[in-house]
């Protein structure tokens, strides 16, 4: 019973409690909120979500930050979009997809390289290659909207699984893989190490900087992963793809127990994270808010950040307290 109340009363047990509360009461006052077309279609608009704070937790967690994950999604649309589209190059869907993941796979180890090798902060960084690649994206786009996409890939974005759709059950991998990362391979745990003392982990041994490294790789791919499991879903691929997405995927982070100072955080906690948010952002729709939805939805992201950080604040002056 013990172990019972020490799981519910952590991070992942409260969140877990919380989108069960919200799921129930919305759903008593509106009992569509809870169908199985609407469960579907918040678990699909997770999805790329999920895919993405996998990598930005490994950022957060070694005391770095990435807010250019917004921009290289869009990126990363624009060119699936130009290699697959039947108005465009044309490769095989296949071929499309590879070469998209190795750009976002590129331009994430180039983030890594610019914050270790350069010693220049993250946030500058990022800042930098998000104007860079916003601008990229909307030259290579020629300021128009991409179309024509092939039935291959619209298969991906519609098709399904025992009735679980394909970009949910890659996002649910991707978090299983990390979990198993995270906690049982020895890469996963010196992300850890290193955001809870870099200087220690120097001392014995650990390198440092390559892990931060791979921390920004890894978020580079999944972001271009987030952006192929995106694409399918869109009726065409515009140059405002991912505007926003990094404030999302950083409170879904935040939400989810990642320390903003390092050292600790949890892939479920993350995932449950972008569940809620999703949810949150699903229930302002069913209050039918109009235009004001979106505006609520960005003040209720700035809200649970403060919230959260503040939540971390106080439980750490209590675990030194005791």
């Amino acid at each position: 019973m013990n172990m019972v109340v020490r799981s519910l009363m952590r991070r992942e047990g409260v969140l877990f409690i919380i989108i069960a509360v919200v799921g129930i009461t919305v759903g008593i006052a509106n009992p569509s909120f809870l169908s199985a077309a609407n469960i579907s279609d918040l678990f699909v608009k997770s999805a790329p979500f999920m895919i993405m704070v996998c990598g930005m937790t490994l950022v957060i967690v070694t005391r770095e930050i990435d807010i250019s994950v917004g921009s290289l999604m869009g990126f990363c649309a624009a060119l699936l979009g130009i290699f697959t589209s039947l108005s465009r190059l044309h490769l095989p869907v296949a071929a499309g997809v590879a070469l998209t993941l190795l750009a976002g796979t590129l331009i994430g180890a180039l983030n890594g390289i610019l914050v270790t090798r350069g010693r220049v902060p993250s946030i500058i960084v990022t800042l930098g290659m998000l104007t860079v690649l916003r601008g990229i994206t909307i030259f290579v786009m020629g300021g128009e909207w991409i179309g024509e996409l092939p039935p291959e890939l619209r298969t991906f974005g519609t098709g399904s699984f025992l009735g679980v759709p394909f970009s949910v059950l890659t996002a649910l991998a991707v978090v299983a893989c990390f979990i198993f990362f995270t906690r049982r391979v020895i890469p996963g745990r010196w992300v850890y190490a290193v955001g809870s003392n870099p200087d220690a982990a120097r001392l014995v041994g650990l390198p440092v900087s390559a892990v931060k490294v791979l921390a920004f790789t890894v978020t580079g791919f999944l972001t271009a992963l987030a952006a192929v499991v995106s694409v399918p879903q869109l009726s065409v691929i515009e140059t405002d793809v991912g505007n926003g997405a990094e404030l999302f995927v950083i409170t879904c982070a935040v939400v989810g127990g990642v320390k903003v100072a390092g050292g600790r955080g949890s892939i479920v906690g993350a995932a449950l994270g972008v569940l809620l948010m999703s949810m949150i952002g699903s229930v302002l729709i069913f209050l039918r808010l109009g235009e004001m939805t979106v505006y609520w939805e960005k003040a209720i992201q700035g809200a649970c950040i403060l919230a959260a950080v503040l939540f971390d604040h106080i439980a750490e002056r209590r675990r030194k307290g005791a």
